[in-house]
C-alpha cells in the first residue's frame, strides 16, 4: 500500500512525534503566528487531524514586536508516565529562550511556561529507563556560532539545571548542526541531528554511544536522509524525529519542500514520512537514504479522519486559523451576525511589525480555490477589507474592497519590499462581494462576482515573487481575512460569510 508525501502539506515544519499505545501525537514549529505550536492526532502516521494548539494563551506566548520568522522555533513533543512534555524556543529581539509546558490531555490545556537555562536552539528532552531526563540543545555563543549539540541533566519538575552542559557530538561538519533527538535502543544511545541548513543541502544524520554522555560514534553512511541529489519532487529533506510503531516497525517523520515554479518555493517547509530499517544496530531511511513523494511499503491500518468546516457557524474559529502575533480578542467576534466572522478593522497594517487584525490559514496546494462572500461598506478612504496572500509584512497580495472617491471599489495590490503597485481596480455594485483566489504553480488568479453569481476574474500575478528565495524566512504563504483602517481604526465592520478552501483544479 503506497501513502503520498507530504502527510500534512503547506507550512508545517520541524516536526517531532510521540506515541502512546495506538495513538501518535506531532506538533510543528509557527514562528510569529498565535497560537503556536500545532498539535495532531494520529492512528497511522499518515492521516492526521489537528486538536488544538499548544500554546494558546499569551502568557504561554508573548509576540509582540516579534519579527518575521521569529518566535517559536522548532518544538519537541515527548510522553512520560502519564504526562506530555512540549519544549520549544521563543526568538525575539536577538535573544533566545528555551522553556517547556506540560500535559496530562495533548489537546490541552496545557501548562504555564517552566523556562530552561540552556542556550542554543531545538531543544529535546530524552527519558531513560533510570528515571533521569537530559536535555538536548544545539549550544552556541550566538545562533550562527551553533556547530554542535550540547546535554544537561534536568530536573523537569522544577526545571533546575543538574549539571553544566556538555558538548556531545559536532556533527559531520555540515553547518548549522542543530533539531537533536535522543534515543535507546538495543543498549545504544542514540543522537540525531539536522546538518547543512533548512534548504537544498539539508540532511539528517547519526551518531551512538554506550552512554548517554558519549564519546558518540558517527554512522558509517551518514548522512541517512537527505535528498541534495535525488531526483525528487521533496527537497530540503531534513530535521527529522524517529518513532516506534506498535507493531515493530520505525518511521521518521520530517521536513521537506517542493519546488512551486524554476527553483524557488512558496508553501513552506512541509511534513513528510519515510520508513526505517534497521541494519548493524544503525538506522536505514527508505532503503537508499531519500524519500518520495510516492512511497510504496506497507503502512498502518488506516484511520480516516472527518473533515472541519470552515462556515463560521461555532463559538471559536477552527484549530487551523491563527492570528499575527497577539491578537485584540475584541476586534474578531463569531456571535454578532450568526454564520459570520466580523472583523473590526484597526489601525495596524499587513505591512507592520504587528498584531493587524487578520485571520489566516496555511496555503496547502499548489492548485486551490479560496473564496469568501464579503460585506463591507466603507465609510472612510483609509478602510480596506478583503483576502490577502501573505508571505511576509512586506511581501503580500491584497484583494480589497476600499472606498476611492467617494466609490467603493475592488483592489489587487501587491507589496513587495518597496514596490507597492495596484494590480487592478474596479467599481462596485453595492452589497455583498464574493471573493475568489485560486491558485496555479504560477499563477494566483482573482475573480468576484455579485448579483448575477456569476465570477469574472480581473487580475493574475505571479507566484514567485511570494517564494521563500525572494522573501527569505522560514514561513509559508498563508490565505487571510483581515481589516484596516490603514493608521486608525475602521469605522465600518468587515463581516465574511463563510469560507472555502478547496485543494484541485477550479
Amino acid at each position: 500500500m503506497a501513502y503520498k508525501n507530504p502527510i500534512i502539506p503547506g507550512f508545517y515544519p520541524d516536526p517531532s512525534v510521540c506515541r502512546v499505545g495506538e495513538d501518535f501525537y506531532l506538533v510543528n514549529s509557527s514562528f510569529e503566528y498565535f497560537p503556536g505550536v500545532p498539535i495532531w492526532h494520529s492512528r497511522d502516521l499518515v492521516n492526521w487531524r489537528q486538536i488544538g494548539n499548544v500554546l494558546s494563551r499569551e502568557s504561554q506566548l508573548p509576540l509582540y514586536g516579534c519579527a518575521c520568522s521569529d518566535g517559536i522555533y522548532a518544538a519537541t513533543i515527548r510522553y512520560n508516565a502519564g504526562v506530555f512534555y512540549m519544549i520549544t524556543t521563543l526568538v525575539k529581539s536577538g535573544e533566545y529562550l528555551n522553556f517547556y509546558v506540560t500535559a496530562t490531555n495533548p489537546a490541552g490545556p496545557w501548562s504555564e511556561r517552566v523556562i530552561y537555562d540552556q542556550s542554543g536552539i531545538d531543544p529535546s528532552l530524552f527519558f531513560d529507563d533510570d528515571g533521569r531526563v537530559y536535555f538536548q540543545s544545539n549550544r552556541g555563543m550566538t545562533f550562527k556560532m551553533a556547530r554542535a549539540i550540547y546535554q544537561s541533566e534536568i530536573d523537569v519538575n522544577t526545571g533546575r539545571r543538574l549539571c553544566e552542559p556538555k558538548l556531545l557530538w559536532p556533527g559531520t561538519g555540515g553547518c548549522y548542526v542543530e533539531a537533536p533527538h535522543l534515543y535507546k535502543k538495543n543498549g545504544w544511545y542514540y543522537l540525531m541531528a539536522a546538518e547543512g541548513g533548512t534548504a537544498y543541502g539539508h540532511m539528517v544524520t547519526i551518531a551512538r554511544s554506550r552512554s548517554v554522555w558519549g564519546p558518540f560514534e558517527s554512522c558509517p553512511h551518514n548522512p541517512i536522509l537527505s535528498n541534495r541529489h535525488a531526483y525528487e519532487e521533496l527537497h530540503g529533506t531534513g530535521h527529522g524525529d524517529l518513532i516506534e510503531a506498535p507493531g515493530g516497525s520505525w518511521w521518521m517523520v520530517h521536513l521537506a519542500f517542493r519546488k512551486t515554479v524554476g527553483d524557488v518555493h512558496t508553501i513552506g517547509r512541509e511534513t513528510c514520512l519515510a520508513p526505517v530499517t534497521w541494519m548493524d544496530d544503525w538506522p536505514v531511511v527508505n532503503g537508499d537514504g531519500t524519500n518520495k513523494e510516492l512511497v510504496d511499503v506497507p503502512v498502518l491500518p488506516q484511520q480516516l479522519w472527518p473533515t472541519v468546516a470552515d462556515d463560521f457557524a461555532g463559538v471559536e474559529l477552527p484549530f487551523n486559523w491563527m492570528y499575527l502575533r497577539n491578537p485584540k480578542a475584541s476586534n474578531y467576534s463569531l456571535s454578532e451576525r450568526k454564520g459570520y466572522l466580523r472583523l473590526h478593522g484597526a489601525a495596524e497594517t499587513l505591512g507592520e511589525i504587528a498584531s493587524p487584525t487578520l485571520v489566516a490559514r496555511r496555503q496547502q496546494h499548489f492548485d486551490f480555490q479560496a473564496e469568501t462572500r464579503l460585506e463591507f461598506d466603507p465609510l472612510n478612504e483609509n478602510e480596506e477589507a478583503g483576502l490577502t496572500l501573505l508571505m511576509t509584512n512586506e511581501h503580500h497580495y491584497d484583494f480589497h474592497i476600499t472606498r476611492k472617491n467617494g466609490q467603493r471599489m475592488l483592489l489587487v495590490k501587491y507589496t513587495l519590499e518597496t514596490i507597492r503597485q495596484t494590480a487592478a481596480e474596479i467599481p462596485l455594485m453595492e452589497g455583498a462581494v464574493d471573493l475568489r483566489i485560486s491558485g496555479t504553480r504560477a499563477y494566483y488568479h482573482f475573480s468576484f462576482a455579485q448579483r448575477d453569481g456569476i465570477f469574472g476574474e480581473i487580475a493574475k500575478v505571479n507566484t514567485r515573487y511570494l517564494a521563500t528565495e525572494v522573501t527569505g524566512g522560514y514561513n509559508g504563504v498563508v490565505i487571510g481575512l483581515y481589516a484596516t483602517g490603514n493608521g486608525e481604526a475602521c469605522a465600518a465592520n468587515a463581516d465574511f460569510c463563510g469560507f472555502k478552501y478547496l485543494p484541485g483544479n477550479h
